[in-house]
């Protein structure tokens, strides 16, 4: 009986288990995609960036210079030539209010094109960057192993190898054979971590901690050699409608005069944990 009970059980913690796990994979996807797909910010240093602070000094002036002989009323071409810009510099300047701020612009590099291939290794599970770098050589990519090296530590989370959280957040990584052993078990017999585990288990979803109830009542009924209570425990199985337990109540209605000399006679061989 609690062969069959600990497999109905397992069965629904398989379910729900690899539903979480599914979930996060897909919100790890998802983060790590949101990183990778973000423009990268131009990684500039003081020299040039007090160069690019004269070069927009130098394009205000001009921009007030112009301003300054269109009130004059010189032409847009003799401002030019005075002014040393060019004839369409000269008119988008006049078409605006203000002086134009330029963007900055995005970097690019070698490594640009193939940004998605390293993005799809490293969420397969290669973070060798030697051997990223080696398959990125294969595919064409003529850069330096420094540029690869630096891209996946800049664009990585907190700049480095991120492990995977665990189930869920603090759940220790428990597979649905383990977690059924569990269940089964007199709580009091367990492990610190183990009752821990246990109870973010039953945490996860309404259903798993309606089950784990479920199965503590059963095996009770095993250790007092209550049997007289198996009738309203199967109805409160099959009305909970938890379709792994549904299996299990249909297999004691089938043998349930066995099943209720088991949970009654004393020389029942069943082992309870």
């Amino acid at each position: 009986m609690l062969k069959n009970l600990g497999e109905a059980v397992e069965g629904l913690l398989a379910h729900h288990l690899a539903a979480l796990r599914k979930r996060q994979t897909q919100e790890k996807k998802a983060e790590m995609a949101s990183v990778w797909q973000a423009k990268r910010a131009p990684l500039y240093g003081p020299k040039l960036r007090q160069l690019q602070q004269a070069r927009r000094e130098e394009r205000k002036a001009c921009y007030e210079q112009v301003v300054a002989l269109h009130g004059q009323g010189l032409s847009h071409q003799a401002i030019a030539d005075q002014v040393g810009v060019g004839h369409a510099t000269v008119q988008r300047g006049l078409a605006i209010d203000t002086f134009p701020e330029k963007k900055p612009r995005e970097q690019r590099s070698q490594l640009d094109r193939y940004l998605s291939s390293l993005h799809q290794r490293w969420g397969a599970g290669s973070h060798n960057m030697a051997g990223l770098f080696r398959e990125l050589v294969e595919q064409g990519y003529e850069g330096s192993y420094a540029s690869v090296r630096d891209t996946l530590l800049r664009l990585l989370p907190e700049g480095r190898k991120t492990p995977p959280r665990s189930l869920p957040d603090s759940l220790a990584p428990v597979l649905s054979r383990q977690a059924a052993f569990f269940f089964l078990r007199q709580p009091g017999k367990l492990e610190a971590d183990e009752q821990e585990t246990l109870k973010q288990l039953r945490q996860l979803h309404p259903e798993i901690d309606l089950a784990y109830e479920f199965v503590q009542q059963f095996t009770q009924m095993l250790r007092t050699r209550t049997g007289e209570k198996l009738d309203d425990w199967l109805e409160k199985v099959r009305t909970s409608q938890i379709r792994q337990l549904q299996s299990f109540v249909l297999g004691v209605e089938r043998d349930k005069a066995a099943v209720v000399a088991g949970l009654t006679l004393p020389h029942n061989n069943d082992h309870v944990a």
